[in-house]
C-alpha cells in the first residue's frame, strides 16, 4: 500500500488526468440534437422520404399562431406587425396572416404574372374580358379598398397580382376581417414556417424564442396573448419538459445516493473517492465520442450515463470487500476475476447496440464500452492506491448477520424456477393488447389540451395534416408539376364528395414548362392589346395612357423564357415550392399536402387509379414499418450479444455448472420483467430493450458475486452487504424515474427497477448457496 505522500500525489494526477480528459471532451465533442440519429437507416423510398419529411417536410417546421386578449383592431395590428417582423428573421422561410404583401411578386416576377395565373386558362385579353375588368375596378375603386388597389391600376387592370396571391394562400384560409385572418371565437391567426428541421430541438427553439421575442416588442403586445402549436413547438416543449424532470430525478436520487453511501461505509473520503472510477469513465467516453464521431446526439449522452450506472457498483463492490488488517490492492485483486468478468459481459451485452446500424445507438455503446472499460481499471489499478488506510470491515455492520442467517434460512425449492419460467411463458401468450409499442408519438407524448387547442387550430388555418401525403412520382421537376396540374381536377372533386377539404399541389405555386408557354401564346401583342383596351375603355373614365405599363408588361411576357423552379426559388414562396419537389437518384418526387383527410380509402383508390403517377402516403404506417425493421435488427443483435455473454461467462467460470447459476436467474428475471410489464398494459419499446440490457447488466453481478464460493461467513457477509448496497442504490435512483411523467424517463426507471428487484431475489433463490 503506498504511503501517504504517495497517495496524495497519484489522486492529484488523477484529478488532473479528469481535467484534461474533460476539458479534451468539451472543446472537441459537438452535440446534436436532431432526433432522427436515433432512427433507423431507412431501407424502402417510403421510409427514407419518410426521415426527410420528419425532419425537413413543410408539415413538421409549421407554427400555428393565434393571438387573442384584445379588440379585434388591435389584434389585426398586431398580426400585421409581427408577420412583418418575422419576414425579415433568417430562423423564418414564410409567414403568411391572410395580408396582402405587395412584394409577395417583385418586378422581376411580376410580369409573370399571366403565365403563372390561370386566367388565360379560361379567359382571352380580349375586349370583352378586359371592358368587364374595368367596370369591376370602377366599382372597387369606390369601395374602402381603393386605397390598395389603385398603385395597382395601371400596370395590372386585371389584378393577376391579387388572383396570385389568393391562389398562393392557404387551400382553405380562414376568415378574413380587417386584411388578417381571423378564427371564429376572434383570434388573429398566422401561419410561421420556419427555416430548422422540425425534429431539431435547437433549431426549433431558437425560432420560437424569435418569434416570442418578436411578438413581445411589439407596441401594446402586452395586453394580447401569443399562443403557438405545430410540431417543432411540441419538439421544444417535450424536450425541455424531459430534460428538467430528468434534472429533478437526478437531483434527488444524487442526494439519496450519497446519504445511503455514508451510510453504508460512514466515512465521507471513501464516499468521494469511490465517485472517481466513475467520472473516469463517463469522461473517457465522452472522449471516445469526440475522436471516433467528433458529435454526438444529447439522448446519447443522457442514456450513456444511465448505463454507466452499472459502473457504480465497481468502487461500491471494493469497499464492501476490503478484509481487516488487508490493504485495498489486495482486496482488489482478490475481486478482479470476477470483476472482470462483469464488465466484459456488459461490454458485450452493450455491443448489441453497436450491431444495431443506427448512429445514436452506435455512439452509445461507444460511449458504455469505453466508459466501462475505464472505471473498470481505474476501480483495479488507482481507486485502492488512494483510499485511506482506517476503513470499517463491512462485515462487522450491524444487523448483516441477522441478514445473513434470514437469506441463509430462506427455502429454495428446485422447482420454484421451472413454475415461474411456465406462468411467465402462459401470461406471456394469453394476455391480450400487443407486444410492442410501434407508434413513435406514443413515445413522448403531447398533453390532450395541448392536441385539442392544435386541432382546433390545425382545423381554423386549414393546415396539412401531419399523418398523409400525396406523392407525385416523375422523371424530373417538370414532369411533377405536368402530373400535379393533371391531378387537380380529380382532387377537386373529392375535395366536394368531402373526402377530404383541401389539397396543395405543387402546380399550386409554379405551372409546368408546357402551361406556361400555352398561356404565353395567348397574348396579345402590344398593337392588338392597346386596340382592345381603347374599345373596353370607352365609355369609361380612365385617361388615355394610364395602362401603358400593363401593355409594356403583357408585351414582356410574351418573350419570357418560362420560369423554373430554380428561378421560382428566388421569390418569396420559392422556399415552399422547393420543400414540395423532391430531388432523388432515380427522378423526382412531389409532395402535395392535404388538410382535413376524411376518407382515405377514396385517396388511396383516387391515387391507383393514375397509373403510377401518384400514391397516398401514410407517414403513420410508415413510421411504424420503420420502427418493427428497428426492432428486429436490435432484437437479432440482442440475441447475438446474448450468446456471447454466456460463452464469455462459461469460460471465465470455467463450469457449465456455475456458468447456469449465473445466467438462469438473470434470464428469468428479464423474463418476469416483461411478464409484469405486459400485465400492466404496457408495450414495450426501445426504451424498455434499453433499460432491460443494463437491468441484466446489474443483474449479472448479484448472481456473479453470490455464486463465488468464500472461504468464511465474514466474507459472505461483505458481498451480501455490496449486493445491498448496490440493490438499493439502484432502486433508489431508478425507481424515482419510475413515478416520471414522461414514457421515456418511467420506461428506463421501472424496467430497471423491477429488474434488480427480481435479479436480487432469483440470485438468492437460484445463486447464492446456503451458509454455513
Amino acid at each position: 500500500m503506498p504511503g501517504r505522500s504517495a497517495r496524495w500525489i497519484l489522486l492529484a494526477a488523477w484529478l488532473l488526468a479528469l481535467a484534461a480528459l474533460g476539458a479534451f471532451a468539451i472543446h472537441a465533442l459537438r452535440i446534436g440534437t436532431d432526433l432522427r440519429s436515433f432512427m433507423p437507416p431507412p431501407q424502402t423510398a417510403d421510409q427514407k422520404l419518410l426521415m426527410d419529411q420528419i425532419g425537413e417536410g413543410p408539415g413538421s417546421r409549421l407554427l400555428l399562431l393565434a393571438i387573442d386578449g384584445a379588440p379585434e383592431a388591435q389584434l389585426a395590428d398586431l398580426s400585421r406587425g409581427l408577420a412583418d417582423r418575422l419576414h425579415s428573421d433568417a430562423h423564418f422561410e414564410q409567414v403568411v396572416n391572410g395580408a396582402f404583401d405587395p412584394a409577395t411578386l417583385d418586378d422581376r416576377l411580376l410580369a409573370y404574372r399571366y403565365l403563372l395565373s390561370p386566367t388565360l386558362d379560361r379567359h382571352t385579353l380580349d375586349a370583352t374580358y378586359l371592358g368587364e375588368q374595368l367596370e369591376q375596378r370602377i366599382e372597387d375603386l369606390a369601395s374602402p379598398a381603393a386605397t390598395l388597389l389603385k398603385p395597382l391600376l395601371p400596370r395590372d387592370p386585371t389584378l393577376e397580382t391579387l388572383a396570385l396571391a389568393e391562389r398562393w394562400a392557404p387551400p382553405k384560409p380562414p376568415a378574413l376581417r380587417d386584411g388578417v385572418w381571423f378564427s371564429a371565437d376572434g383570434a388573429a391567426l398566422l401561419l410561421a414556417q420556419t427555416g430548422g428541421t422540425g425534429f431539431d430541438p435547437a433549431a426549433q427553439g431558437a425560432a420560437i424564442d424569435a418569434l416570442q421575442a418578436a411578438f413581445s416588442a411589439l407596441p401594446e403586445a402586452a395586453t394580447a396573448k401569443l399562443t403557438l402549436s405545430g410540431p417543432g413547438y411540441f419538439t421544444v416543449l417535450i424536450n425541455a419538459n424531459t430534460r428538467a424532470e430528468a434534472d429533478r430525478i437526478g437531483a434527488v436520487s444524487t442526494l439519496g445516493f450519497i446519504l445511503l453511501l455514508l451510510l453504508a461505509y460512514r466515512s465521507v473520503p471513501s464516499l468521494l473517492l469511490a465517485a472517481l472510477p466513475v467520472a473516469s469513465g463517463a469522461l473517457a467516453g465522452v472522449a471516445t465520442l469526440a475522436l471516433a464521431f467528433g458529435t454526438a446526439h444529447g439522448i446519447t449522452l443522457a442514456f450513456g450515463f444511465t448505463l454507466l450506472g452499472v459502473a457504480q457498483e465497481y468502487p461500491i463492490r471494493l469497499l464492501s470487500h476490503r478484509r481487516a488488517g488487508e490493504d485495498a490492492l489486495a482486496s482488489a485483486r482478490a475481486l478482479w476475476p470476477l470483476l472482470a468478468t462483469a464488465i466484459v459481459s456488459a461490454a458485450i451485452a452493450y455491443l448489441a447496440f453497436f450491431a444495431s446500424g443506427v448512429s445514436g445507438l452506435q455512439q452509445l455503446a461507444v460511449f458504455t464500452i469505453a466508459g466501462l472499460i475505464v472505471a473498470g481499471l481505474s476501480t483495479r489499478h488507482l481507486l485502492p492506491r488512494v483510499l485511506p488506510a482506517r476503513f470499517r470491515d463491512a462485515a462487522d455492520t450491524p444487523g448483516l448477520v441477522r441478514a445473513a442467517t434470514f437469506i441463509d434460512h430462506l427455502p429454495r425449492p428446485r422447482w420454484l424456477p421451472w413454475l415461474l419460467l411456465a406462468l411467465a411463458l402462459l401470461v406471456l401468450w394469453r394476455l391480450p393488447g400487443p407486444l410492442w409499442q410501434n407508434d413513435l408519438a406514443a413515445l413522448t407524448p403531447v398533453p390532450p389540451d395541448l392536441l385539442l387547442r392544435d386541432a382546433k387550430l390545425r382545423g381554423e388555418l386549414g393546415a396539412p395534416d401531419v399523418r398523409y401525403l400525396l406523392i407525385l412520382d416523375a422523371p424530373d421537376a417538370d414532369c411533377v408539376l405536368a402530373v400535379s396540374e393533371a391531378l387537380e381536377p380529380g382532387l377537386d372533386a373529392l375535395v366536394k364528395q368531402g373526402a377530404l377539404d383541401a389539397a396543395e399541389l405543387p402546380s399550386r405555386y409554379l405551372p409546368s414548362l408546357a402551361t406556361q408557354r400555352a398561356r404565353q401564346a395567348k397574348l396579345p401583342d402590344a398593337a392588338t392589346l392597346e386596340s382592345a383596351l381603347a374599345e373596353a375603355g370607352r365609355e369609361l373614365p380612365f385617361r388615355s395612357g394610364l395602362f401603358a405599363p400593363f401593355v409594356a408588361d403583357v408585351e414582356t411576357a410574351r418573350t419570357l423564357p418560362p420560369l423554373t423552379p430554380a428561378e421560382f426559388a428566388r421569390s418569396p414562396f420559392g422556399a415552399r415550392l422547393a420543400s414540395m419537389l423532391v430531388q432523388q437518384d432515380d427522378g423526382w418526387l412531389g409532395l402535395a399536402t392535404l388538410s382535413g383527410v376524411h376518407d382515405a380509402a377514396a385517396l388511396d383508390a383516387f391515387a391507383e387509379s393514375t397509373q403510377g403517377h401518384a400514391r397516398l402516403l401514410d407517414l403513420k404506417t410508415a413510421s411504424e414499418s420503420l420502427v418493427i425493421a428497428y426492432r428486429e435488427r436490435i432484437l437479432r443483435a440482442l440475441g447475438l450479444a446474448l450468446g456471447l455473454l454466456a460463452v464469455t461467462v462459461i469460460v471465465a467460470l470455467r463450469s457449465l455448472r456455475r456458468a447456469w447459476h449465473v445466467l438462469a436467474p438473470m434470464s428469468l428475471a428479464t423474463l418476469l420483467v416483461l411478464v409484469v410489464e405486459r400485465a400492466s398494459g404496457i408495450s414495450l419499446s426501445l426504451f424498455h430493450l434499453v433499460a432491460l440490457t443494463l437491468a441484466a447488466g446489474l443483474g449479472l453481478h448479484y448472481a456473479l458475486f453470490f455464486e463465488r464460493p468464500v472461504a468464511d461467513a465474514a466474507e459472505g457477509r461483505r458481498t451480501l452487504h455490496a449486493t445491498i448496497v448496490c440493490v438499493l442504490s439502484a432502486l433508489l435512483v431508478f425507481g424515482l424515474q419510475a413515478w416520471s411523467s414522461l414514457p421515456v424517463l418511467r420506461a428506463i426507471g421501472l424496467t430497471v427497477a423491477l429488474g434488480v428487484g427480481f435479479h436480487f431475489c432469483l440470485s438468492i433463490l437460484m445463486a447464492r448457496e446456503r451458509r454455513p
